[in-house]
């Protein structure tokens, strides 16, 4: 196991700078547009934007990779993913940050396809569960340290997108140096349609969206409230980053409770206890900051545990060579919660002002808890000596990463001592440059050598006479 972690830290690592960068920034562009006089409703298209390119990105970027290899590739995404940071500041519009918020989605999530199937090809089937909860904690970390740097400048300046595209192209620095095999490429994940998994799980589906809403409203908008408030932007990034660490908190303790009473009863008190802590929010949040910062953590861990616990219970009513395919139909349910969310929530908070944004999430996660217990608690039910087993997953990834669930017996490991296959550019390269090395050597290596070669000549069988070549010794004659 530490073998394997070792070999996956610079992995690690460049995914913690892409996902502090990705958090820094979408907190800036909804601050600089507010600031900016930009209408609630435009604002809310353009932060649902990320997740489209998102998604886009998470369903073609295995293409990308498969035509020019893992590096390349990130390369590649990275650098447009830097200069597109780059152009915010230079032309502040709502369309176009929309559409470069489509770009910056689409690079994001072939940046993480690259690092998750790296990482998938260095699991084994002793440590991918290790691997999935370091991968958890390691993303809410960048996350959470992305809110904190948001208090580093103004997002009225362009200091501050620098950063973001600075953090982004560090990125790029432990990939290009690591000296693990570069993994096979990736295939495309076949994904369950959303008709059938509502169909088999509807409960775990109902989870999985109501999480997708409230964590892509309060993501995208949340920098917003507290501005209105009366939070300034130190205050306002410390306020980020508590609520988003506070999502690790749960984590387990969701699981735990869920192997001794169940996943449904669990995953109905998480709803509800959400609701709650969103409308506690919304009512104290504008007159106390400690109520602020307190009642945002709970909602952000309740909500951020919803999802894995969502999945697990998805998981228990599937079978387990449909795991890989249900993660990826969830991942996209998902991600069309974290479009829905910040439309709908920030027309609201135009209407109603500020405080509708955790009005509108205590509701849509209420009408959650309602819908699995009321409607679902019979035919979801599934009886604890019949679980799977639980794992913290987090629902910012690709497909790519469901693969190494532990839950996922058709998972095959790459086996110790057995070279992965590389890239056929890479392996082309090599291929030329270990050529030319070696005609080099082999031209160096005539030039410096001695002659020991035969001496030719003839010797005439009959006469016994000698014929050799001008300047070479004439050996003795033969005597019988």
């Amino acid at each position: 196991m530490k073998t394997v972690v070792l070999s996956v830290i610079a992995l690690f690592l460049s995914l913690a700078l892409l996902v502090s960068g990705s958090a820094m920034l979408g907190t800036l562009i909804a601050l600089r547009l507010d600031m900016e006089g930009v209408a609630e409703a435009a604002l809310g298209v353009v932060m649902a934007a990320y997740s489209l390119g998102f998604i886009i990105g998470a369903t073609y970027a295995v293409d990308v990779i498969r035509k020019v290899g893992h590096i390349r590739a990130f390369a590649v995404f990275a650098a447009i993913a830097c200069a597109t940071t780059l152009m915010h500041p230079l032309i502040v519009s709502a369309e176009t940050w929309a559409l470069m918020r489509v770009v910056v989605g689409i690079c994001l999530a072939g940046l993480m396809t690259v690092t998750e199937s790296w990482i998938n090809d260095r699991a084994t089937n002793e440590s991918r569960g290790k691997l999935l909860g370091i991968y958890t904690i390691n993303f809410y970390l960048a996350s959470a340290s992305g809110q904190l740097l948001v208090g580093l400048g103004n997002p009225m300046e362009y200091v501050v997108f620098s950063v973001v595209a600075m953090l982004i192209v560090l990125s790029m620095v432990p990939l290009a140096l690591t000296q693990s095999l570069i993994p096979t490429s990736p295939s495309h994940t076949e994904t369950l349609g959303v008709r059938k998994l509502i169909r088999q799980a509807p409960a775990g589906m109902t989870g999985v969206l109501a999480s997708g809403i409230a964590l892509g409203a309060f993501l995208s908008l949340a920098p917003v409230y507290a501005l209105r408030v009366g939070l300034d932007i130190s205050q306002l990034s410390l306020y980020m980053g508590f609520s988003v660490i506070c999502a690790v908190l749960l984590q387990w303790p969701a699981g735990w409770l869920g192997d001794r009473i169940g996943r449904l009863p669990v995953l109905t008190g998480l709803l509800f206890c959400g609701a709650l802590a969103a409308a506690i929010t919304a009512v104290l949040g504008s007159f106390s900051i400690v109520a602020l910062f307190l009642f945002s953590g709970i909602f952000f861990a309740v909500a951020a545990s919803t999802y894995p616990v969502s999945v697990a219970l998805a998981n228990d009513q599937l079978p387990n060579d449909q795991l890989v395919a249900a993660c990826a139909g969830m991942l996209r349910t998902y991600g069309v919660g974290t479009m829905l969310g910040p439309l709908l929530a920030a027309v609201l908070m135009g209407v109603l002002g500020a405080p509708a944004l955790f009005i509108f999430i205590s509701l849509c996660l209420l009408v959650g808890g309602m819908a699995v217990f009321y409607v679902f608690r019979a035919s979801d039910m599934v009886p604890v000596e019949e679980q799977g087993e639980y794992v913290t997953v987090t629902p910012t990834s690709t497909p790519v990463l469901s693969e190494i669930d532990p839950r996922n017996e058709e998972f095959e490991e790459h086996h110790p001592g057995e070279p992965a296959e590389w890239d056929i550019a890479d392996k082309l390269e090599m291929l030329v440059v270990d050529a030319g090395e070696g005609v080099a050597t082999e031209g160096a290596a005539a030039e410096e050598a001695p002659d020991t070669s035969e001496p030719s000549y003839y010797e005439d069988p009959d006469s016994g006479a000698v014929d050799a070549p001008p300047g070479q010794d004439v050996p003795p004659r033969r005597t019988e």
